[in-house]
């Protein structure tokens, strides 16, 4: 009965994961409940993934690429190596050597956020579409971090699950020289192919590319008109659903605020439905001066347009333009969105912001200097750094060089190494303390947590012991190396719905049981595992190609297209060389 209810957890869990209906941690908190109530798993087990040093690696990594992201030094860094670069071959590598250099040793996704805004820049300065760069970019932040135990979040857990297992824990460089063969393989694949592969999107129009359903207007307001002296954002205008872009008063452009006031002979750029503009052709004291208007009337010598991608670290995630007061917060109109998996279709106003999204705003060049540095999104196309508190940066950089070389020696644990490079990140003011919760992905941390105490309950009710033996059955006779690849596959495959490290954990007690029953080495299983649930790139549903995707126009296709050769490729060369570097007997 107990093998049924972990099993039907388990379905029940891919779709909900899949799905997206509820929180990836609600999910796994509901679960934990549900396997402590039905005594699967007692309360000591359902919490003990959250006491692993694991999870102190990885709430460490994130204060610490934090902060090296926070002082501008990586910032500083990224564009000092990219913008020299006038050759487009020569750009495309050298960003994808630098993005996997830096995603070995930090957050792929935080890495490739750092690096996307300068990348659209230098690229529309090169005449590249920016759709040639930005899968690389990604791909490249992806197989970085099969270099190191803590270039992903799967590596960390992976070695902190078979640890908890028994088994000997992952060393700090133990897969360096896999992960830099699989890292190589995707960097000359990309550099020999994509070119071919990967799409040409040169810019759509605003209005395609935003999805403006609603008509771009210019309005006068005439001297007599009721309009006068009311205030911009509660006017007559306001409440018939009119948003009031620019006011232009005797050649002099204004962006209006929660203060602007209405003055006569004021032209108005609005937005409106089509049944709104002509109710104010209609109107006494209201002319209309054009039905639509184009991009250059947005974009003048006073007011700009600029793309702003929402990063992992925005607090305007999972809110809406009117929770965070975004125009009297930042001073800038947001004028459309372009989202992963086509357009948004609601009010702008009613949508809720997801990593990736890409915001067209309108604001004055004051009111783009003052962003620059924003902690909530990256400009795209712009390379230029404000570096404003170096020597921190630099502290905090040195100290986490220190952590991964006392770590990775063993001198200190590297829980302990990382822990302290941190405390001392959040010391010295690189970081500040509130800033650091922030940061930090509690999502991911109750999701690994909570799949370690899952991958007990699968023991405990042997759920994992009867699935073993049914694909030893099915399978056996084939041998290990054909059931190793058929885990490796099994959780590419699960990588789709399910986060990479979500997917290893669910996968890894079944194959750990397997390996015993063959006889053969469950560290080589665990390992192939990981790496396979590491270069899964057949779809867009990983973090770090979900910020690639608005800015690089793309469509799913794409993805499948660049992905799904390369996957084949890196699958093989894990299922040739793991069994080498780590024999199965």
């Amino acid at each position: 009965m107990e093998i049924i209810v972990v099993i039907s957890l388990l379905v029940l869990a891919i779709i909900l994961f899949a799905s997206e209906k509820f929180s990836v941690d609600v999910v796994t908190i509901g679960l934990l409940v549900i396997l402590a109530l039905s005594g699967i798993i007692t309360p000591r087990e359902a919490f003990e993934g959250f006491s692993n040093d694991f999870i102190i690696i990885l709430a460490s990594i994130f204060v610490i690429s934090g902060a090296l992201s926070e002082t501008g030094l990586l910032n500083k860094l990224g564009s000092r190596m990219i913008k020299s670069i006038r050759s487009k071959t020569i750009f495309i590598g050298y960003t994808m050597f630098i993005t996997g250099a830096l995603s070995a040793f930090m957050n792929n996704t935080t890495v490739t956020a750092l690096v996307t805004g300068p990348v659209v820049g230098i690229s529309r300065k090169l005449g590249i579409s920016p759709s040639k760069v930005l899968i690389p970019v990604a791909y490249a932040s992806i197989l970085g971090g099969t270099c190191t135990l803590i270039g992903t979040s799967t590596n960390v857990a992976v070695s902190g699950y078979i640890e908890s297992a028994g088994l000997e824990p992952l060393t700090f460089f133990e897969i360096f020289w896999i992960g830099l063969i699989l890292f190589g393989t995707g960097f000359i694949f990309l550099l020999v192919f994509g070119n071919k592969i990967l799409p040409n999107y040169s810019g759509a129009s605003i209005d395609k590319e935003y999805n403006f359903k609603q008509y771009l207007s210019e309005i006068i307001i005439p001297q007599d008109s009721d309009l006068v002296g009311q205030r911009a954002f509660t006017s007559d205008l306001s409440k018939l659903d009119i948003k009031i872009f620019k006011i232009i008063r005797a050649k002099k452009e204004i962006i209006p605020n929660q203060h602007t006031l209405l003055e006569k002979n004021d032209i108005l750029l609005i937005e409106c439905q089509i049944n709104d503009l002509i109710r104010i052709k209609e109107s006494a004291g209201i002319e209309v001066l054009a039905d639509m208007i184009s991009r250059s009337e947005l974009q003048s010598d006073q007011v700009t347009l600029l793309e702003l991608l929402i990063i992992p670290s925005s607090k305007l995630l999972d809110k809406t333009l009117k929770e965070v007061k975004f125009r009297q917060n930042y001073n800038l109109v947001v004028l459309g969105i372009h989202r992963l998996g086509g357009k948004v279709s609601e009010k702008i106003g009613n949508v809720r912001f997801r990593i990736g999204d890409v915001l067209l705003v309108q604001g004055t060049e004051e009111s783009v200097e003052a962003v620059r540095n924003s902690k909530d999104f990256s400009i795209l196309g712009d390379y230029r750094v404000n570096m404003f508190k170096e020597r921190k940066g630099v502290f905090a950089a040195s100290i986490f060089l220190l952590a991964v070389i006392l770590g990775s020696l063993q001198i200190v644990p590297l829980s302990i190494a990382f822990l302290t490079a941190a405390l001392l990140t959040v010391v010295s003011g690189a970081i500040n303390v509130e800033r650091a919760y922030e940061l930090m992905n509690w999502k991911l941390l109750i999701l690994i947590g909570g799949m370690s105490a899952f991958g007990t309950a699968m023991e405990n009710s042997g759920a994992s012991n009867f699935l073993a033996e049914n694909i030893m059955n099915l399978l056996g006779d084939f041998g290990e190396m054909y059931i190793l690849a058929g885990f490796v596959i099994l959780v590419i495959l699960l990588t789709q719905p399910m986060s990479n490290a979500a997917a290893a954990l669910v996968v890894l007690p079944i194959a750990l049981e397997t390996a015993e029953l063959l006889n053969a080495d469950p560290r080589s299983f665990a390992i192939a595992i990981m790496l396979g649930a590491s270069v899964s790139l057949i779809t867009p549903f990983e973090p770090s190609c979900i910020l690639v995707y608005a800015p690089g126009r793309y469509k799913f296709i794409d993805f499948l297209k660049a992905g799904l050769p390369l996957t084949l490729i890196l699958l093989i060369i894990i299922l040739l060389l793991v069994p080498i570097i780590w024999p199965l007997r």
